[in-house]
């Protein structure tokens, strides 16, 4: 089932199918040159535009990735000098503190050795001021006690109080110079 166009085209050429038609070998020519020519003019650079934007936009981002990259490099930089100076600034701190504290240490500790030493020196006087209370009570004591045994011994009582007192003294100044010369 030939059309009967294909017929009258084989008997155009000879009656050979495999031979071309020139006048559609001519027109495919044709259209096919002005195919050619929009595609060039119009699409190609159209693709060329589009294909260059494409390179650009990567380029640039990458552009742009490599610059974000040394901006967080150096902001990591920033970061790690920050942090090595703070530490090296707490540091600083602690030991601040520390001698600090053992100043205070030392102070409290001074304050309270001379705080001790001035009590101690209180009580010392306190404890001499009633020794000698003490000691003048007791002599008085002694004196009134000797003067009644000397009087009982005796057998007479040693009212007078002048006399009694002498008597009183000269014994207790024996009895002191015994116990010094025990002492030495």
């Amino acid at each position: 089932m030939i059309s009967a166009d294909a017929m009258r085209a084989t008997e155009d050429n000879g009656g050979n199918p495999l031979v071309a038609n020139w006048w559609e070998a001519g027109t495919a020519a044709v259209c096919f040159l002005v195919l050619l020519f929009i595609i060039v003019k119009y699409v190609a650079p159209k693709f060329e535009e589009t294909y260059q934007a494409r390179v650009a936009a990567i380029e640039g981002g990458i552009n742009e990735a490599e610059e974000a990259k040394a901006e967080a490099e150096a902001l990591k930089a920033k970061y790690e000098k920050n942090l090595a100076d703070s530490r090296t600034e707490a540091s600083q701190i602690r030991e601040e503190a520390r001698s600090e504290a053992a100043q205070i240490v030392a102070e409290a500790q001074e304050k309270a050795a001379s705080e001790s030493a001035r009590i101690r020196e209180q009580a010392q006087a306190q404890i001499e001021a009633e020794r000698a209370a003490a000691a003048s009570s007791l002599r008085a004591d002694v004196g009134a006690l000797a003067t009644d045994l000397a009087g009982k011994v005796i057998g007479e009582a040693l009212e007078d109080d002048a006399r009694s007192q002498r008597v009183v003294d000269r014994f207790l100044a024996d009895l002191d110079a015994e116990q010094a010369g025990a002492a030495k």
